[in-house]
């Protein structure tokens, strides 16, 4: 299995990005998903997730900013971040919750003021 994470970089406060990351080795659609994130001296924080269902949840700090979603044809799940907050800065990790664990590695996005 392999998860690859793309889509960080600089932006400034206020501005959006898109998050993608495609699953190899396994079937995604049968997958629960999931985004965390680390910010520099903070413990890894779940962010936003979706089931093989396509139901939804994100936290509340992101809730109205960000949007999970995924495409089950292209393996890919994405976290489109809107209106981009400077503490908005960490390592966004992708993750399979279900039926398994699994980490991708992480892509950074840094939120200037």
């Amino acid at each position: 299995v392999q998860l690859q994470a793309s889509g960080g970089g600089l932006v400034q406060a206020g501005g959006s990005l898109r998050l993608s990351c495609v699953l190899s080795g396994s079937i995604f659609s049968r997958n629960d998903m999931a985004w965390y994130r680390q910010a520099p001296g903070k413990q890894r924080e779940w962010v936003a997730g979706i089931t093989k269902d396509g139901r939804t949840g994100a936290t509340d700090s992101v809730k109205g900013r960000f949007t999970i979603s995924r495409d089950n044809a292209k393996n890919t799940l994405y976290l489109q971040m809107n209106s981009l907050k400077p503490e908005d800065t960490a390592v966004y990790y992708c993750k399979v919750t279900s039926p398994y664990t699994y980490w991708g590695q992480g892509t950074l996005v840094t939120v200037s003021s």
